[in-house]
């Protein structure tokens, strides 16, 4: 992919899948902290020299050089990364909506490939997998000690080819053996219907480049007959995307020319302010005099009462939208508190297709907050379900090097309290029947009462649900003993994502045909 294809990219927030982009069109010599350092470069030479030439087995040129970039990226932020050819394909992939694999977004985990999250509507998705699901066997093949890259080469294949992952959860003491068929990921980005009593319902699951005219049409479609009384925004485990799109999407139901998003850097080109502009960011689609459909969902879409779903899986570009409406007090922000990434990233082409993606500046919200590590913080706090929170995924701060937050002491904070009962909640559809947090959204526009959770059902559950303390109690030896312990801790470590940085370390990568993708490093 040349530095042409490069500029569809526009500004491109991918969150949890690697940052907030910037194509600012800027080579490597660009410097502007001065001259080159020519005495540390002969250094490099010299050793770049003695390694080409006397290491133990033969190693490329272009090997050598690549490790070196990725080395300079070592002890920079995770969402900075040198980005090679397969990585340039997966980010064109990623914004345009499609992409191959099982639909997992994975890290690892004591030398385990673990289950990030799945992504909705894939084989892995419809497979059952769950996040936080560790993956200990593929086909049968044992993968602790595995590099992931070693474990990708497992689990790509062709298209309707039968893979059987075997995992472990935590809820359960033996492992579970999941048939996967693969298949080619074309990840919808808009969903939408209506609700009982007139309600609309619209869910992004990623910003890419078509959501801002998908959106219109289903905003459109939900109109056709009669206007929605209230609407509801569906972020929850939207990693983000493209800028643009966020912007176009908080233009949809913001009044014209109001701040969406800023940014601030060390060099001018990154301090720049957002504003919701349809002219520019609708591309056609809103406030068109020409277009029917435009002025109808204008009209409605900035005016009806509405809720922003979010969860911990909702980041960058999602966190964006959700800031925006909260901050102009446009929609009230319902769920648990969001990812935490706050940074840009700016794509810097190095070849035709090869690059490097730096962090070039924070972004703020219209009120000038930072959400780095923080996070949005909902008006409302429901639970993923009736029985406490069932998506335990790290956050931004549980990642090593994130940048700080110069607004948020991290070692003198806690985190609010998010701790999810000590009971199974099952997974659910998003927008489904069983949408614990989607049936408290409606409650909420409609004036009803608002529960963050169930007590009677965490009551019950924790009464049916055997627990370790009993195995105990019945006379369990000393071995049985030591594993409840074990286990309790494990799961006290996994329900929590502490704001005071000790969170697990995991890097993330992105399963595609054409290779591991890292998302994290």
């Amino acid at each position: 992919m040349g530095t042409r294809r490069l500029g569809k990219f526009g500004l491109v927030l991918v969150g949890a899948l690697g940052g907030v982009l910037i194509s600012l069109g800027l080579t490597a010599a660009a410097q502007r902290g001065g001259p080159l350092p020519l005495k540390d470069l002969q250094q490099f030479a010299n050793v770049f020299a003695a390694i080409k030439g006397s290491y133990v087995e033969p190693i490329t040129d272009e090997k050598l050089i690549n490790d070196a970039i990725k080395g300079m990226f070592s002890d920079l932020d995770p969402h900075s990364s040198y980005l090679d050819e397969d990585a340039f394909k997966e980010m064109e992939a990623i914004t345009q909506g499609g992409f191959g694999g099982l639909g997992i977004e994975i890290g690892s985990e004591d030398g385990m490939p673990k289950v990030i999250a799945p992504i909705e509507d894939t084989p892995a998705a419809r497979a059952g997998i769950l996040a936080g699901d560790v993956i200990t066997r593929i086909d049968g093949k044992p993968t602790k000690g595995m590099t992931l890259n070693e474990a990708i080469k497992l689990m790509r294949g062709e298209p309707d080819t039968r893979i059987v992952l075997t995992i472990q959860r935590a809820d359960r003491d033996k492992p579970i053996e999941v048939p996967i068929v693969r298949d080619i990921i074309k990840v919808r980005s808009v969903r939408s219907k209506m609700l009982d009593d007139n309600i609309a319902y619209v869910r992004i699951a990623q910003f890419q480049e078509r959501t801002v005219e998908d959106l219109t049409k289903a905003l459109g479609t939900l109109s056709k007959d009669k206007k929605p009384k209230a609407l509801i925004l569906d972020l929850r485990n939207d990693p983000g995307g493209l800028l643009d799109s966020a912007i176009g999407v908080s233009s949809t139901f913001l009044k014209p020319d109001v701040l969406v998003v800023s940014t601030k850097g060390r060099i001018p080109s990154s301090n720049r302010e957002y504003y919701a502009k349809p002219s520019d960011y609708m591309r056609g689609y809103f406030d068109d005099t020409e277009s029917k459909l435009g002025s109808t969902v204008s009209d409605w879409a900035k005016s009806v009462p509405m809720v922003v779903l979010v969860n911990v899986g909702s980041a960058s570009a999602s966190e964006i939208v959700a800031g925006a409406l909260q901050d102009h007090h446009r929609a009230k922000v319902l769920g648990n508190r969001t990812f935490g990434k706050g940074s840009v990233q700016s794509v810097l082409p190095l070849s035709a297709d090869t690059g490097i993606k730096l962090t070039t500046a924070r972004y703020f919200t219209p009120a000038g907050r930072s959400i780095q590590v923080t996070g949005v913080e909902p008006d409302v706090t429901v639970d993923d379900t009736a029985k406490g929170n069932l998506f335990r995924l790290p956050r931004e701060i549980d990642l090593d090097r994130h940048l700080a937050n110069a607004s948020f002491a991290e070692g003198d904070n806690k985190a609010p309290s998010e701790d999810a009962p000590d009971v199974e909640a099952k997974m659910f559809e998003f927008g489904g029947s069983d949408d614990y947090q989607l049936q408290q959204a409606i409650n909420l526009l409609e004036g009803r009462a608002v529960k963050r959770n169930d007590p009677a059902l965490i009551a019950k559950a924790k009464a049916d649900q055997p627990t370790a303390e009993k195995a105990v109690d019945a006379g369990a030896s000393d071995n049985d003993k030591a594993k409840v312990k074990d286990s309790k801790k494990n799961q006290e470590a996994e329900k929590k994502t502490p704001m005071t940085g000790n969170g697990e370390n995991i890097e993330r990568f992105q399963i595609t045909p054409d290779g591991l993708v890292p998302l994290r490093q």
